[in-house]
């Protein structure tokens, strides 16, 4: 019987033009990953990075994730999707806010971040991820976690990455 993917396991699924393949792995303690099992099919449904038959990619997914559980002995309940072409765009932002009690708090990251992402976007396109990149406390820069240090200002430096919503639709049908 398969073993359901437990938390350690990774899947990442890309779907391009020529086929769509899917990856299950495990982090090991050393950070490496083991391949457990790869499935691979033609595509089908998708022409120049643009879904034109959702059956047809929706059908190509599922036998590149059926061949990926197979080999790796184990039910894939979610993924990791690579995606890529004309439709993606990302940029780099900043946002700032103050530093109230003079240590930086979870919620001062997180409006910092909000700042950073808060950008006006052209018209139908959305942004999917807000990717923290760095922080900086008055002038102490390059900093990874900035939770707890003292200072009046903080900000945020983010790499932010937005497609097309048509093609998000698309994708969350999937």
């Amino acid at each position: 019987m398969a073993k359901v993917v437990e938390t350690k396991a990774i899947v990442g699924l890309e779907v391009g033009t020529s086929k769509v393949v899917a990856v299950v792995g495990e982090v090991l303690p050393d950070g490496v990953v083991n391949v457990l099992g790869v499935g691979s099919c033609p595509s089908k449904g998708i022409d120049s990075g643009s879904i034109t038959d959702l059956d047809a990619v929706v059908n190509s997914i599922q036998r590149a994730i059926e061949s990926a559980e197979s080999m790796a002995d184990c039910q894939i309940m979610s993924v990791t999707l690579a995606i890529t072409g004309e439709h993606i765009q990302s940029l780099n932002e900043s946002g700032f806010v103050p530093i109230g009690e003079s240590e930086v708090t979870q919620d001062e990251i997180d409006s910092a971040l909000h700042n950073a992402s808060t950008i006006k976007l052209p018209e139908g396109v959305s942004l999917l991820h807000v990717i923290p990149q760095e922080y900086a406390v008055d002038r102490q820069l390059n900093i990874k976690n900035p939770l707890g240090l003292q200072g009046v200002r903080l900000n945020a430096h983010v790499h932010l990455i937005a497609c097309h919503q048509d093609w998000q639709n698309n994708l969350k049908k999937q």
